[in-house]
């Protein structure tokens, strides 16, 4: 199979806009429940700061068979959210989810190289810092550090949940698989990344700039900006898709063929 052109990066998010489009309302709906269910999990004690995160590859799917939905022209209701915990799959998603953990620890732990842990006392809320403490540290460079720390896991963890769950891989094969297609097409994902970069940041920018000079209203900025948020947020899930098809196919070529019914014929 030969590498994709870069140009696919771009491709992918064109695709994920198209999946949007067609039943926004709905996967916007199941975008919600999922963050209002995030919320709620915050309540427990402790578990609740990491549950969030190994649920992670089980919610993911929820979104990506939301997109199934959306291709085959069935409609996405909020009860998807469970359809990773009624597969058979459930367990090795809840071991993949583990590994997100122990990989989003050590690469946050891995910044008090750089900051001396002012970094990851935020993030573990260990100490309120002020404003003036954080800008004479050198949190952003540590920031950025824990994140080329967890780009390979990243890489690991990107198709890992649909392999186990499609393909029907092990944990450490779908980590494999997923590690090596990532590396595999890094000039499309590195367009695909800088993509999304781009539209994150200087589309609500530009936003805010048209909405100051023409209204002048910060009230309004944030009604635009904050559903703006959130579509491009479903919009990006959606997007997810598309990289796993154009290297793995479709999920239904996964499944079994369906078995030949039985024909009856008379003399």
């Amino acid at each position: 199979m030969e590498k994709l052109p870069a140009k696919t990066g771009w491709i992918w998010i064109k695709e994920g806009f198209a999946l949007f489009r067609k039943q926004p309302a709905e996967i916007s709906t199941l975008f919600l429940a999922y963050m209002f269910l995030m919320l709620a999990l915050n309540i427990i004690p402790l578990l609740g700061q990491l549950l969030p995160l190994i649920l992670v590859p089980v919610f993911a799917m929820s979104f990506m068979q939301a997109c199934v939905n959306i291709e085959q022209g069935k409609r996405v209701y909020p009860n998807l959210l469970l359809i990773g915990f009624r597969s058979p799959a459930l367990k090795n998603l809840l071991i993949l989810g583990s590994l997100y953990l122990v990989a989003a620890v050590i690469a946050v732990a891995a910044s008090v190289l750089i900051d001396g842990g002012v970094f990851w006392m935020t993030v573990t809320g260990q100490s309120a810092l002020d404003a003036k403490e954080i800008q004479d540290s050198s949190m952003s460079l540590a920031m950025l550090f824990s994140a080329a720390v967890y780009t390979p896991a990243a890489m690991a963890f990107w198709y890992a949940a649909p392999l186990i769950m499609w393909k029907n891989m092990s944990v450490s094969k779908a980590i494999f698989y997923s590690f090596f297609a990532v590396s595999r097409e890094m000039k499309a994902f590195a367009v695909y990344g800088l993509a999304w970069a781009a539209i994150g940041v200087l589309l609500p920018a530009l936003i805010s700039v048209v909405i100051a000079v023409l209204i002048g209203n910060a009230s309004v900025t944030i009604m635009i900006l904050l559903p703006l948020s959130i579509a491009l947020t479903v919009v990006m899930y959606c997007s997810f898709y598309p990289t796993y098809t154009h290297i793995f196919g479709k999920p239904e070529a996964d499944l079994p063929p369906p078995q030949p019914q039985a024909t009856t014929t008379t003399e």
